[in-house]
């Protein structure tokens, strides 16, 4: 018996390309398909998560969001790689800065994703394990954006189950460790793609910065969450043809 659909995504693995963008909205896993994907279909629209399939130039990739936190994009990126045939996933959502360099606007690549979820438990390791993402994914995405002249950082993110921290004094302790922006779901899919034996890299929009209050207006998210989109899908591309 098929393990698919399965509770979260009612689809076949044929449904979905290798390589598989997530954002955590679905309104956004809606414009990217209907903006960058040639004859985009929607092959997922459970409980409103929308997936859809269609080409990048050329190649086949889907778009499928995530939800929002460690739990949520635990499930979905599960499900994609477990029972979906799904070898890599590029999580693309906003994130907080928390260094002076990093401005609004900017692209973070994580290196790795400290958190402070209990996600890492299950796997009963003792000490404390390091989510890294794919190097291969990495080294191609900065190259993407040094080709775009995408201003970039790489290094660590910070995934948080706390959108509202009541301790004031968390982020500048995570600062003072040198992490680069904070975001909410990078650990749990550099977790499970370890597990699983696949490939994962969270890019991400700094939309505002924490330790000074500068935000990006709509408008402003639009434009860089089209200019993380693109540099994503190109990923993406490259990486299909270099690797599968």
């Amino acid at each position: 018996m098929a393990d698919y659909p399965t509770p979260h995504i009612n689809a076949t693995p044929d449904d979905f390309g290798k390589v598989v963008l997530m954002p955590g909205d679905p309104l956004r896993s809606e414009f990217i398909a209907k903006t960058y994907l040639d004859g985009a279909r929607l092959v997922n629209n459970v409980r409103g998560v929308q997936g859809y399939t269609g080409k990048w130039k050329g190649k086949t990739v889907s778009v499928m969001a995530s939800g929002m936190g460690m739990p949520s994009i635990g499930i979905y990126s599960y499900e994609l790689f477990r029972f979906f045939g799904v070898e890599a996933i590029l999580r693309v959502g906003s994130a907080g800065a928390l260094q002076p360099n990093v401005r609004t606007r900017d692209l973070v690549l994580g290196m790795g994703a400290s958190a402070n979820s209990s996600y890492a438990d299950q796997y009963r390791l003792g000490g404390t394990f390091a989510p890294l993402c794919d190097f291969g994914l990495l080294e191609i995405a900065a190259s993407v954006c040094r080709e775009k002249g995408s201003r970039f950082h790489a290094g660590n993110l910070m995934s948080t189950d706390h959108f509202y921290n009541d301790d004031p004094e968390a982020n500048r302790r995570y600062a003072d460790m040198g992490i680069l922006a904070v975001e909410m779901e990078a650990a749990a899919l550099y977790l499970n793609a370890a597990r699983l034996g696949k490939k994962a890299l969270a890019i991400c929009t700094v939309s505002d910065h924490i330790m000074t209050g500068e935000n990006l207006s709509a408008a402003e998210r639009q434009t860089g969450f089209g200019e993380m989109a693109e540099i994503a899908l190109d990923t993406a591309a490259r990486f299909l043809g270099d690797v599968l």
